[in-house]
C-alpha cells in the first residue's frame, strides 16, 4: 500500500471513530456552532463586539483577525477547493441527529470553516493574546464540529487549520511591512551634542503601562541592549510626576507610550533641558513614525551611538479662563532643547483645550505640543470619550460623546489675528499637514517650524 493510501485509510478510520463515539452534550452544541460559523458570521459578530466594547488595541487586533479570516477564506475558495477535488465523506456511519439539514456542495479538502476559525483566532492572538486565548477553544470546537457532523475528514480540518494559522502570520507580516513603509525619517537637522550612552547608563525610561501597545513595545530589547538603563513603569495618573522625577536624575529622558504620553515627556524634557528618547508604545504612534521609528531596536541603537535630531515644538499659553486640556488617546531620540515656536500671533483663546498638549488647569504657564493643538468640539469629544470608555467600551463611549457634544457644545469665543471669532473647531498642526478629507495624514517634517 502506498503512503497516500495508508494516510487515507487512517483518515477514514479516525473519521469513523468520531462517528461511532458518543460525545455527551455535543449533539445540542456542535451542529449549531458549525452553522453559526457559516460565511464567517460568528467571527464577524465577535469582531463587532470587540470593536464596540473593547479598547483601542483590542479593536486593532479584531481588525487584523478579520483581515486574516478574509485572506484564509479567499485562499481556500480560489485555490484550495479547486486544486484538490476530494469528495465529501460518506455519511453511512454518522448518526442522523448529527447530520446537517443542508449538506455542503463544494469539495471536501481543505475545510473552509476550520481555516476561517483558526485564521481569526491566530490573528487575534498575535495582537491581543488574552482575547486570542478566549477565542481559541471556540475555533477548535468549530473545526471539530466539521468532523462530528460528517462533512469533513480529519485531514481536511487539519489542513484548513494550518492554512488559517499561516494566514494570521501572513497578515501580521504584511502589517509590519506597511508600518515600516509609513515610518520614513524626514529631513530633521541633527543634534550634535546628544550624549552617547553605549550601555544605557544615564537613561531613564518612563513607561505608560496604560498605553495602547506598551506591553508589546519590545522593552526586552531595551534591557538587553542597554542593561544599565533605568525603566520606570507607571499608570496614567502618575505619569507627569514620574516624568518630572525622572528628568531630575537622567542624562537622557526616555518614554514608552503613545502620542499623548510622548507629548507629556517632551514637555518634561524641554523644561529640564534634556534629549528625549522615544520608544513607540501606543496605538497609532504618529510622532514616532514621522521620525522613522517602528520599535525599540532603532531607538536603542541611536542612544548607544549618541545620534539625535531636532524637532519643532509648539507652545500655547492659556487665557484668563482656561479649561482642563484633554490629552489625545495613545496613537530617533528627539532633542527638545532647541527654541520652541509660538502658536500663532494674536491668538488669545478664551477657553482652550489641547489635542496632545498639556497644561495645568487654572495655570497661565505655557504648554507644549508635538503634533496638533485644537480648540472647540474635538477636545470635548475626546474628554467625554476618555471618561466613559473604561466603563462602557470605546465604541459606545464615542457614540455617547458625540451625542453630548452635539447637544451641548457651543462655539468658542477667541481672537485670531486681533479679530474676535466664534468657532466650532480650531486645529493647529505642528508642520505642514498634507492630504485631503476630514483628517489630514500628517506632516512630512516635524522640524519644519511652521503651523
Amino acid at each position: 500500500m502506498t503512503l497516500q493510501g495508508s494516510a487515507a485509510r487512517w483518515d477514514r478510520a479516525l473519521f469513523d471513530a468520531v462517528a461511532r463515539r458518543h460525545w455527551p452534550g455535543a449533539e445540542r452544541v456542535l451542529p449549531r456552532l458549525g452553522r453559526a460559523a457559516n460565511h464567517g458570521v460568528l467571527w464577524g459578530g465577535t469582531a463587532l463586539a470587540i470593536a464596540a466594547f473593547g479598547s483601542a488595541p483590542a479593536r486593532k487586533a479584531a481588525l487584523r483577525a478579520s483581515a486574516s479570516l478574509a485572506l484564509a477564506s479567499a485562499t481556500i475558495n480560489t485555490v484550495g477547493k479547486w486544486s484538490v477535488r476530494r469528495p465529501r465523506p460518506l455519511l453511512d456511519g454518522v448518526p442522523a441527529v448529527r447530520q446537517l439539514s443542508r449538506q455542503p456542495q463544494t469539495t471536501s479538502f481543505p475545510s473552509g470553516h476550520s481555516a476561517s476559525a483558526f485564521a481569526f483566532a491566530t490573528g487575534l492572538a498575535l495582537h491581543a493574546p488574552a482575547l486570542g486565548a478566549a477565542v481559541a477553544p471556540v475555533a477548535a470546537s468549530v473545526a471539530f464540529s466539521r468532523v462530528y457532523t460528517g462533512v469533513h475528514y480529519p485531514s481536511d480540518v487539519a489542513a484548513g487549520a494550518a492554512l488559517g494559522v499561516a494566514a494570521g502570520f501572513a497578515v501580521r507580516r504584511i502589517a509590519q511591512r506597511l508600518e515600516g513603509a509609513r515610518a520614513v525619517p524626514g529631513d530633521e537637522p541633527e543634534a550634535v551634542d546628544a550624549p552617547a550612552l553605549p550601555d544605557g547608563e544615564g537613561l531613564v525610561v518612563v513607561v505608560n503601562a496604560g498605553s495602547g501597545s506598551a506591553a508589546a513595545a519590545g522593552l526586552d530589547v531595551l534591557r538587553d541592549r542597554l542593561p544599565k538603563a533605568e525603566v520606570v513603569e507607571c499608570d496614567g495618573p502618575d505619569l507627569r510626576r514620574e516624568l518630572d522625577a525622572a528628568a531630575g536624575r537622567a542624562a537622557v529622558l526616555g518614554v514608552c507610550g503613545g502620542d499623548g504620553t510622548v507629548n507629556a515627556a517632551a514637555t518634561a524634557a524641554l523644561r529640564a533641558g534634556l534629549p528625549l528618547a522615544v520608544f513607540p508604545g501606543g496605538t497609532l504612534n504618529h510622532f514616532a513614525l514621522d521620525l522613522g521609528l517602528t520599535g525599540a531596536e532603532e531607538t536603542c541603537r541611536a542612544i548607544a551611538e549618541g545620534r539625535a535630531v531636532k524637532v519643532g515644538v509648539g507652545r500655547f499659553t492659556p487665557g484668563p479662563e482656561p479649561v482642563e486640556p484633554v490629552a489625545a488617546a495613545d496613537s530617533g531620540p528627539v532633542d527638545t532643547r532647541g527654541p520652541d515656536a509660538a502658536l500663532a500671533a494674536g491668538l488669545d483663546p478664551v477657553a482652550a483645550g489641547s489635542h496632545d498638549a498639556a497644561a495645568a488647569s487654572g495655570s497661565a504657564s505655557p504648554g507644549y505640543f508635538l503634533n496638533t493643538f485644537s480648540i472647540g468640539a474635538y477636545p470635548e469629544l475626546l474628554r467625554h470619550r476618555l471618561h466613559w470608555a473604561p466603563r462602557i467600551g470605546g465604541g459606545p463611549a464615542m457614540v455617547l460623546a458625540a451625542w453630548r457634544v452635539l447637544r451641548k457644545q457651543r462655539p468658542v469665543r477667541l481672537r485670531l489675528a486681533g479679530r474676535p471669532r466664534n468657532v466650532w473647531l480650531l486645529f493647529a498642526g505642528n508642520g505642514t499637514y498634507h492630504g485631503t478629507g476630514a483628517a489630514p495624514r500628517g506632516p512630512d517634517n516635524p522640524a519644519e517650524g511652521v503651523f
